[in-house]
This record gives structure tokens, sequence and C-alpha cells, in this order.
């Protein structure tokens, strides 16, 4: 990122239909200098820039070990989204980034790993698992547990399946309301914890969706015996800069684009529970 201002142009080189409401682009760079120094660490995220429309902040979703591409899962709730639903293969676009401070992976090496995500959006949480998949010997028990308020909002399904085949590997699927012929848990996300193969006291726990979801699900962790500093929550916040400067993302003394979107939740518990912000 040669200048954190301006964006960079990347040419859309696939796009995938995930859902009706939710797509992704796979990207790269048209410079190819540019594109072969880009480098990213999973949780941060880059500002997609429509040209004379705006921008917005996505997450990354693709394993930074990738050196083609690099893929944004979007869901469709604004103009700018709208507007980036509306691109075709070879479209182009604008890019700034990557910003923020992603998932402490290097920390968790060696130890269980539990992800959490509540509702659609789990794309900060994708990352991770596509991190531990490429480097499984490198980490102990992987759980995945996804909770979602239908289940017609689930994404994913096939990678769900292929993940769960994995040695090591539990996934946990919760949804609100079922249909017919749906293989998964029906209920809350909190009702999946007591059924997740992880040694409490060795584990890591990275969870991302709304804050009343987070906030039951570290009070169920702790309960557990997780400890709290190795609970690591994605924020969201309305970012608009991402870098620190219009204020929109602040969270007490804390900037979301800067200083996250991924915290430890000793950071933050003060203000994680605290109406307001």
């Amino acid at each position: 990122m040669s200048d954190p201002h301006l964006p960079s142009e990347a040419e859309i080189v696939e796009r995938v239909q995930e859902s009706p409401t939710i797509f992704t682009l796979r990207l790269r760079f048209t410079d190819p200098a540019e594109h072969a120094a880009y480098r990213f660490a999973p949780g941060q995220f880059n500002m997609l820039y429509l040209y004379g429309v705006g921008e917005v902040p996505i997450s990354i979703v693709s394993d930074p070990g990738d050196e083609h591409l690099f893929d944004h899962t979007i869901r469709v709730v604004g103009r700018v989204t709208k507007g980036l639903a509306q691109l075709k293969t070879g479209d182009r676009l604008g890019i700034r980034g990557p910003y923020g401070r992603g998932w402490p992976l290097k920390e968790a090496e060696g130890r269980d790993v539990l992800i959490v995500t509540g509702g659609l959006g789990c794309a900060p949480t994708v990352s991770v698992i596509n991190y531990v998949m490429r480097r499984r010997e490198r980490f102990g028990q992987l759980v995945i547990i996804q909770g979602v308020k239908h289940a017609n909002d689930l994404i994913w399904r096939e990678q769900y399946e292929r993940w769960s085949a994995v040695k090591d590997t539990q996934v946990l699927i919760a949804a609100d309301v079922g249909v017919q012929l749906w293989p998964w848990h029906v209920g809350r996300i909190t009702e999946l914890f007591s059924m997740a193969q992880v040694e409490s006291s060795r584990a890591v726990a990275m969870m991302c969706g709304p804050e009343g979801m987070m906030e039951v699900a570290v009070d169920h962790l702790c309960g557990r015996g997780v400890a709290e500093n190795a609970i690591w929550l994605s924020m969201e916040r309305s970012m608009h800069c991402a870098v620190g400067l219009c204020g929109h993302c602040q969270v007490g003394g804390k900037f979301v684009c800067k200083d996250g979107p991924v915290f430890n939740y000793p950071e933050i518990k003060t203000l994680f529970r605290a109406e307001g912000f």
C-alpha cells in the first residue's frame, strides 16, 4: 500500500453468487508489481471503491498464502454494495488496504481453535478457517460453530461439509428456524457450546457476529474455563477513512479501523457491555 488514502485499481477475475444477496469477488491488482507486493493477514479488511459511488470496508476472506488472487464476500445492504453487485468479470474497482489488526494466528499455533460466528457476518472468520486448513499440522482441534436465524441463510454449505471431513475438525451449525432435510441443529447457537470438543485450558476462541450474541458466547466460554485473554472478537462499526482520522468507528478511546477490527476481549471488556459504545 503506497498511499493509504489513494485506491489502486483491481480487476474482477471471478464472480461467485453465493446466495440471492451475497456474492464473492475474486480480485487481482492490474499493476503486476503491486499485486506481487500485496500482503495481508487474516482478519484485516480492504476499502472497496466504486468509481462515482463511494467506498465500503469489506473483510478479506481468502488465505494470505494465495499469491494469485484475493477474495471479498459481500452482502448487498446499501448504495455501494448494490453497485458492486452489478459488476461483472473483467470490470475494475478501486482498493485501499489492507487495514487493521488481524487474528492472533501465530499465538494460536499448537492450541485448540474455536471459531464462533453468528448471523451472516461470517467473512472475518472464513479467513481464519482457510488459514488453519492450509496449515492444519500447526494447530490442535479446530471447532467451527456457526449460527443463523433461518436455515436458508446459510451459505458455503459445501465448504462446511468439506471442513467437517478434515481430521481433528468439528463443525457445529444451528438455525433458529430449520427446514426440511436440514442436517444440523435447530435452536440457538449457545446450545452448541456443550458439544464443542476442545480442551478449554488450551483453547483460543475467535468470534464475530452481532454483539449481543458475542456477549452471551463470551459468558458461556468463560464459564467453561476459557481464559478471557484467549478470546478475540472482530468488531463492526461504520468505517469511513480506515486510518483513524474521521472518528466514525471510535469505541471509547479506540478506533475499530486501526486498533481492531480484531480485539482481545480484556481490551474492550468494559466498553463491550456499555450501552452507547
